[in-house]
């Protein structure tokens, strides 16, 4: 039923579309110009995204070493790429990712909001006598052509076909508001009072709801006061629900797809717009006046086009000096508001193996990413910061898991010393967790979210990038398959440290405390912030114990099976499980590794696999 409700209303808003495009002409010029209008602004979009490639992002990132700088970065930002909302969904993106704080992402919403202002400008400047079409079309043309290029030429190409849709909507807008205008009529009887100011702004809110472009309902209140079919107040009430609408839009987008700190940015957007609008609303008389006597001072006294650029950006400027002085306490206030999700010291709770019932599996949530949101999809560097602290938490996953398969608690992990009276003893069948149940519940979900993730990111990404998002791949495969070595290592394990009258039993209590102990030395060396020369010395001793320990462990099982103290099937099951340990050292070894050979600072993050809270378990065992 939900599948038919989603198939039969697109089809209907669809005809419902075609029938009203037939009953009026007008209305059909009007449609095609915000077409290509929109479509514009998204080549535009897109062609500067591929011709900044990470620039943008980067320069994003260290734009908030004060404020004054990230309100200037905002500023020219939104008048570069054009758009709001992009704008504010990368910087939520960064704030989400951890590349930038609250405080930084304040400073830039300001001025990206006061940015907005500069395409008003652009598009009342064009007025209504300016035809733009003789210089769209042979912009057409150079943006095909670019377009075959290859390289930074697909972006120039892009950008010149987006400014030539953008100048093909704007005269396709202006020439349908004539012969639209008259549908509009209605809206000259609408009085000029509180109630219905509030009209025009709910028509502006509603307008930008649907467009899910404030710059595209700005260009229809252009066109609609170049022709004559709206005065200047109702033009000014429209633009501010424009502000408003963009502001929810952002919020909606935010508030679903970011953390906590993205989500208290989408609260300052909608709160600098909704409180500026309101100021705005009461004062608007007052503005109006204010904005004729500064632009009949400039010689514009008569162009109602450039009294809205100039209401818009007086708009603008009140809301950041509102807010400007009030950046730190509205930064304390919405950490109150909106505090950071607390989390239990138990995040992944088991049940006891020998009490667990199939309802009781049934109801035990599987484990999922933690920081892959849609938000941070912006962009390639706020998606790569992502994935690295995906990784962390993969990791300390996979450690934990391996753990188990010891039949090991966690906090052996942690603990200043390992307890020698849990490391010999034998396996507690209240407290076993299966190894293959823990792979399926905890770290295959996480592992298919992190490879969804990597192929949902739609961007150009130069070659550094391809090889950082190459080796995450690699680092997440290794993580599984060192939980996979340890499943087949739990088997026997499990079986021979029961059997502790054996002679074998000494041997997997051995193979137990070695793989412990490597287990605490790649959290331990993860940890340790040292020069590369000496952090790689460590490895390379812990990689020659492991080495060690290998060698004489076989010469003591070939020993033994010479003097007929092992049988040829206990020798096979330590041999075979000597192999697994030394598959899980090795791909452990090979994930610490990988941040020095791919020599990415941001990459050498994964190596803490420990995380930063690791004093608490992920997966613990409750009764």
């Amino acid at each position: 039923m939900d599948k038919l409700k989603s198939f039969l209303l697109p089809v209907l808003a669809l005809a419902v579309l075609s029938v009203s495009f037939w009953y009026s002409p007008g209305w059909l010029q009007l449609c095609a110009g915000l077409a290509l209008f929109l479509f514009g602004m998204q080549c535009l979009e897109e062609g500067l995204k591929k011709l900044a490639g990470g620039r943008l992002e980067r320069l994003l990132e260290h734009s908030t070493a004060t404020r004054f700088k990230g309100f200037i970065f905002g500023v020219g930002g939104t008048m570069v790429l054009q758009s709001t909302t992009l704008m504010s969904l990368l910087t939520i993106a960064f704030i989400s990712t951890g590349l930038i704080q609250l405080a930084g992402g304040i400073s830039i919403l300001l001025g990206i909001n006061l940015g907005t202002s500069g395409g008003m400008w652009l598009l009342a400047a064009a007025g209504q006598n300016f035809s733009l079409s003789p210089v769209a079309l042979p912009l057409l043309v150079f943006g095909v052509l670019a377009g075959f290029s290859e390289g930074k030429g697909k972006g120039i190409g892009r950008i010149i076909l987006g400014i030539a849709f953008i100048f093909l909507g704007i005269d396709q807008i202006k020439s349908a508001f004539v012969e639209f205008g008259n549908h509009l009529e209605v809206l000259e009887q609408v009085s000029r009072s509180y109630l219905g100011q509030l009209l025009f702004i709910g028509m502006g809110i509603l307008l930008t709801a649907m467009l899910m472009s404030s710059h595209a309902t700005l260009m229809l209140i252009l066109a609609a006061l170049a022709a004559g079919q709206l005065e200047l107040w109702q033009g000014m009430s429209m633009a501010i629900g424009g502000s408003v609408g963009s502001s929810l839009n952002v919020a909606v987008m935010g508030w679903l797809g970011g953390d906590r700190g993205g989500q208290r940015l989408a609260a300052v957007h909608v709160l600098f717009n909704v409180v500026t609008g309101l100021t705005t609303f009461l004062l608007l008389t007052p503005l109006m006046w204010l904005v004729q006597w500064i632009m009949s001072g400039l010689g514009a006294g008569d162009n109602s086009l450039l009294q809205l650029a100039m209401f818009q950006t007086l708009f603008n400027i009140i809301g950041v000096l509102l807010f400007w002085p009030l950046q730190s306490q509205l930064e304390v206030w919405l950490c109150r508001l909106l505090p950071d999700r607390a989390e239990p010291s138990v995040l992944i709770v088991e049940t006891q193996t020998g009490q667990r019932s199939t309802v009781e599996q049934r109801i035990l949530p599987e484990t999922r990413a933690r920081y892959l949101s849609e938000a941070a999809l912006t962009s390639v560097d706020t998606a790569s910061r992502a994935v690295v602290q995906e990784l962390q938490h993969l990791g300390r996953l996979s450690l934990e898991v391996i753990c188990h398969a010891l039949y090991q608690p966690v906090e052996q992990l942690s603990s200043v010393r390992v307890d020698e009276a849990r490391l010999n003893s034998r396996p507690n069948d209240n407290e076993c967790l299966d190894a293959e149940e823990l792979y399926l519940r905890h770290i295959k979900g996480v592992y298919s979210d992190l490879l969804g993730f990597m192929s949902r990111l739609d961007a150009e990404m130069d070659e550094e990038h391809q090889q950082f998002w190459m080796t995450c791949q690699v680092v997440a495969l290794q993580l599984v398959d060192a939980v996979k070595d340890a499943k087949h290592l739990q088997k026997n394990m499990g079986r021979y440290l029961r059997d502790d009258g054996a002679l074998v039993h000494q041997h997997y209590l051995d193979l137990r405390r070695h793989l412990l102990w490597v287990l605490r030395q790649v959290r331990e060396v993860g940890r340790l912030d040292l020069p590369d020369d000496v952090w790689r010395s460590r490895l390379d001793w812990v990689d020659g114990q492991s080495s060690k320990f290998d060698a004489d462990f076989r010469h003591r099982i070939f020993s033994e099976v010479r003097s007929q103290k092992l049988d040829n099937l206990q020798a096979s099951s330590l041999m075979n499980d000597l192999g697994y340990a030394s598959r899980i050292t090795q791909s452990l070894r090979n994930v610490l590794q990988l941040g020095l050979v791919e020599e990415n600072e941001l990459l050498r993050e994964v190596r803490s696999l420990g995380g930063d809270d690791d004093d608490f378990p992920l997966i613990n065992v409750s009764s």
